[in-house]
């Protein structure tokens, strides 16, 4: 009986020697051909040590992954442990992989690369690769990779033809924040990877914008994508408390709500509409964030418009000193902000209209300007004048720091001004010249001296059923504009009211 049992247990563990020299998947060399095979890569390591207990598996040391006939560096791992088990080794389970040190090199887009899945068996049910980073390579050999630094990363479900869970959260680079996103990737679309579907929830903390030179704030963001790689829709919302434009204004909280897609091939994004929030006001947009023919880099274009915004909120993001004006504002424009590192504001680009209802000045030095312009032109007493300023709306291009406009027009009680000129966002210089038509005679909009010569040119001035026409400026500064009679021009004839 005993000899009986011995031979019974010889035959088996025989048998079991047998199965194993002849299916052990954590030898070296199918580990390595498992690994060229799922990576469409060619596979080298430094060492290779293999474990038995408590658990099947082995160690690899110093692997490198490399693809194609150029041999280009897709991935190095200083350190992978293979953890499997006993019951999983004919089945092809794998319930573990740990990469220590991994680096991740993504070939630069539009370099042709073509990576085919193979198919295979294998299943692993977690792989782990925390303190890993990612770099995206450029064409240009002069720049540096992007790069994101990953201090966990969790892969789960990961299985040929089937969609892997992910859980990652990363430093992101620009603009430098912490990004934490789960979801599900795959499976590979073969020979078309922009085709790869891709779903998942993001989170987006402390995100610094001074990074880009014009602007600062902390942001935060969250919100959702799914798609494939060459469409991807995003929607989400941001905060941002603390936003300025540098050498501008005060800090407002800046909140935003968005529906975009990104084709994540190139880095480009296409924003459908954002609505942006701050003050009283609020700002729809749409346009894209997109690579540049002219340059490198991405250029925006964006359209923004706004309706029954606030004057104050728009002119206080470029004043420290408050807003020198408040009222309800309409405006319909179109932005551009080309790439590379010039100043935000000297940089931007703009095109568009603007119309303000209702509008006073908050200065009170520069209302009585304006008041007093006002009441002389009524022929009025200027210690008591109506204090509103209607009807303000122009064209304005903006370009190089310098806003150019055209076209421009307000009215107070008893006159109306068209205008045209500039004013500069940087050095805040206003330069604005045209005329204004008033409703009594032109001499009663002063007194003194400046009074007893216009009455001497009250004749020389047509006289039209809306009243006479006289040309003024506004000159100064954005802190201190200067109103008055231009009397250095020509008073143009008026064209008949229809």
């Amino acid at each position: 009986m005993l000899t009986g049992a011995a031979l019974l247990a010889l035959l088996l563990v025989g048998t079991g020697i047998v199965l194993c020299s002849r299916f052990w998947p954590f030898s070296e060399k199918s580990v390595i051909e498992n690994l060229a095979e799922a990576s469409d890569s060619t596979v080298t390591i430094q060492s290779y040590h293999p474990t038995y207990f408590p658990v099947p598996g082995c160690v690899l040391e110093g692997v490198e992954f490399r693809h194609g006939d150029r041999h280009i560096l897709l991935i190095t791992i200083a350190r992978m442990r293979i953890e499997g088990s006993y019951g999983g080794i004919l089945i092809r389970h794998v319930p573990k992989i740990t990469a220590d040190g991994a680096q991740v090199f993504i070939p630069p887009f539009g370099s042709n690369e073509v990576f085919h899945s193979q198919h295979s068996k294998l299943v692993v049910d977690r792989l782990i690769a925390n303190g890993s980073s990612v770099s995206f390579l450029s064409n240009d050999r002069n720049s540096q990779p992007m790069r994101f630094d990953v201090q966990d990363a969790l892969l789960t479900g990961v299985r040929w033809g089937s969609p892997i869970s992910y859980l990652l959260r990363f430093h992101n680079p620009n603009p430098p924040g912490e990004i934490a996103v789960a979801g599900k990737f795959g499976p590979w679309a073969d020979g078309h990877h922009e085709d790869t579907p891709l779903s998942g929830a993001y989170k987006f903390d402390q995100a610094d914008l001074s990074i880009y030179g014009g602007i600062s704030g902390t942001l935060n963001s969250e919100g959702k994508f799914d798609g494939v790689f060459k469409h991807l829709n995003v929607s989400g919302s941001t905060d941002t408390p603390d936003f300025k434009v540098k050498g501008g204004g005060h800090k407002v909280r800046l909140r935003t709500t968005f529906d975009a897609f990104v084709d994540a091939t190139r880095g480009d994004t296409f924003l459908n509409r954002v609505e942006a929030e701050f003050g009283r006001t609020t700002v729809v947009a749409s346009g894209s964030v997109a690579g540049s023919n002219q340059a490198k880099g991405k250029a925006a274009k964006l359209r923004l418009t706004s309706r029954n915004g606030r004057i104050e909120d728009i002119l206080g993001l470029f004043t420290s000193d408050g807003p020198p004006m408040s009222g309800p504002i309409s405006v319909s424009t179109s932005v551009e902000i080309p790439p590379g590192n010039t100043p935000f504001l000297k940089k931007a680009r703009l095109h568009g209209k603007f119309g303000v209802d209702e509008g006073s000045f908050t200065k009170a030095e520069t209302q009585r300007d304006v008041d007093s312009l006002s009441a002389g032109a009524r022929g009025m007493n200027k210690e008591n004048p109506e204090t509103v300023l209607t009807g303000l709306k122009g064209q304005v291009d903006l370009a190089s720091g310098e806003a150019n406009f055209e076209d421009l027009r307000f009215g107070v009680p008893g006159a109306n001004a068209h205008l045209h000129g500039t004013y500069n966002i940087l050095s805040y210089k206003i330069n604005l010249h045209g005329f204004m038509r008033v409703d009594t005679k032109v001499s009663k909009t002063s007194s003194g001296v400046k009074s007893f010569l216009l009455k001497v040119m009250d004749p020389f001035f047509k006289k039209k059923r809306k009243g006479e026409v006289v040309p003024v400026h506004v000159l100064g500064t954005y802190e201190k504009p200067q109103f008055g009679l231009d009397l250095s021009q020509p008073s143009p004839t008026p064209k008949p009211s229809r």
